[in-house]
């Protein structure tokens, strides 16, 4: 590691975005969300649901049927890390196995809520602490057996009590029962609005009861699930490859005979095999390259609305972040029009509140604090260290988009009086540092799992939950109070009310810095059909053809 001293001759934070040129993006940081609040849900409408069959398919680009066939290639720049849904909360290993464990509900396109998935029909009980699902009769595993309300029942007792994973999703919920064969009832510990999205999120995946007759390891080195798509072959490091499920029960479906997700950890050599026919998916290209794929033949780009959103985050437990005004002062210092101009390439909209705008209950009218030097400096002196301080950002190395917001920050915190060195350490080491609070000032970022906010405001607001409040250290009684109101109100215009106000005082407190929200980038060849990502980040490749 080293530091790097703010130099007498630095420029200024203008200049460094004027020659800036960032020449790839680096991926997703995956926090530690073992110590997450719990999962969310959407909507009191999606709530009252009962009794319908929601058509599951999100349809082809192709305007009529799709072609049946071919072996796809996506190209991706890290490999997955384990088929474990109820631990692994890597983006590789989650969008993999997403093939193949299937819930009991989906989240819908617009990520703004949820529908029928296995479960054809559920209906929320009048005093709101229990949720009825009806099954689809028509699903079977991959090994041929039947699913039913006793794989759901194990399914969703494995992931609530599995320690040091995705438990946390599923702590509202007291209880799972099975009146019937195709009938699950699960009751919360109190009223629980998010409960439908949190049987969304991964790892609420229907495997089979009892692992199939296998232990837990022999299950997941090879797993079933109800997905479209059957375990294949792994070579780690190299290329994982899944193959069609003959027997889905959505008719039709799969187009496609196989998937391969290809470790090519070169953005060239990504894009160099995608034009070559050797790859079909570029998944997340650098968006400084995204001009030059856009012109080239038989490559389409798109850009997805998503959830991802980077922050800086301040440690309130060291001084002088612990004083509003401070934070506030560097909050109001960062211009994030240029940033997005200069790190995004344009691809990229400046960050008014914690939430997204691709997540139910985000307010637009919500203004945050946005770029102003006077309003920086006024605030700065009225803290408690008006003539600027000394303090380090905890840099990742390698990490391009890290280094330039360090670089620009650097410069404007400058124009305060406030110097801050730059300390580099593996990305490893930073992810462990700052949630252990051992750090000042350092950058992150973070992508929702489910349609609803309560996942990110518990994360970030609530230390009880474990997670530092974003590793903050931040413990404001009042926002703390906002969050779990919001957690039990199921009418939609008093939840939207709660939320807009704690969106407000969120701002105001300068516990993060928001920064930017970024679309997911990926370049395709013109032959792939219904390829869509959700704001998540997760796809249906059931609905992709050659």
């Amino acid at each position: 590691m080293s530091d790097h001293s703010t130099d007498a001759s630095a420029p200024s934070a203008s200049q460094i975005l004027a020659g800036l040129r960032v020449p790839d993006f680096s991926r997703r940081r995956m926090l530690q969300l073992g110590a997450l609040g719990i999962g969310a849900f959407a909507s009191a409408p999606l709530l009252a649901a009962c009794g319908s069959t929601s058509d599951t398919s999100t349809g082809t680009a192709t305007g009529g049927a799709a072609k049946k066939g071919g072996d796809l290639v996506i190209v991706r720049d890290h490999d997955a890390v384990n088929m474990d849904k109820t631990m692994v909360f890597s983006n590789a290993s989650i969008w993999t196995y997403a093939q193949m464990y299937e819930p009991l509900v989906a989240m819908t396109e617009d990520g703004l809520g949820v529908r029928p998935w296995l479960a054809e029909s559920y209906e929320m009980s009048p005093d709101n602490l229990s949720c009825t699902l009806k099954l689809r009769k028509d699903v079977k595993f991959h090994n041929g057996q039947a699913m039913t309300s006793a794989d759901v029942k194990f399914s969703i007792d494995e992931s609530s009590k599995t320690k040091g994973g995705w438990e946390f999703i599923n702590s509202a919920i007291k209880e799972v029962t099975t009146p019937d064969e195709y009938t699950v009832v699960i009751t919360t510990k109190y009223p629980w609005a998010p409960l439908l999205a949190d049987l969304s999120c991964p790892n609420n995946g229907i495997i089979p009861k009892d692992y199939a007759g296998k232990s837990r390891d022999e299950f997941y080195a090879a797993p079933i699930g109800t997905g479209p798509f059957v375990w294949g072959t792994w070579q780690k490091g190299n290329a994982l490859t899944l193959k069609k499920n003959p027997s889905y029960w959505q008719s039709g479906k799969p187009y496609l005979d196989s998937v391969t997700w290809k470790v090519v950890a070169d953005s060239n050599a990504r894009a160099i095999q995608l034009q070559g026919g050797q790859a079909h998916i570029n998944e997340s290209p650098p968006f400084s390259s995204l001009t030059q794929l856009k012109s080239t033949p038989n490559v389409k780009v798109d850009l997805f609305p998503s959830t991802k959103t980077d922050y800086i985050m301040m440690n309130q437990t060291k001084k002088p972040f612990d004083d509003v005004h401070v934070r506030r002062a560097i909050s109001y210092a960062v211009d994030r029009e240029s940033l997005v101009k200069s790190i995004l390439f344009g691809n990229g909209t400046p960050a008014n509140s914690f939430l997204m705008p691709s997540t139910p209950y985000y307010d637009k009218n919500t203004p945050g604090l946005q770029y102003d030097m006077a309003k920086a400096k006024a605030e700065l002196a009225q803290s408690s260290v008006p003539n600027g301080f000394t303090t380090t950002w905890l840099a990742m190395s390698g990490d391009a988009v890290d280094a330039a917001i360090a670089q620009v920050l650097q410069a404007s915190l400058k124009e305060l009086g406030i110097t801050m060195n730059i300390q580099n350490v593996d990305p490893s080491a930073q992810h462990d540092l700052t949630g252990k609070l051992d750090y000042e000032i350092a950058h992150s970022y973070w992508t929702m799992d489910l349609a609803d906010p309560d996942e990110l405001a518990q994360f970030a607001l609530d230390p009880t939950t474990g997670g530092h409040s974003f590793d903050t250290g931040m413990n404001d009684p009042a926002l703390i109070d906002l969050v779990h109101k919001a957690q039990k109100e199921f009418d939609s215009a008093k939840r939207q009310a709660l939320y807009t106000e704690l969106q407000a005082k969120a701002a105001e407190s300068a516990f993060l810095v928001f920064l930017f929200y970024t679309p997911f980038p990926y370049a395709s060849a013109a032959t792939v059909q219904g390829f869509k990502v959700l704001p998540t980040g997760s796809y249906h490749m059931e609905d992709v053809s050659l």
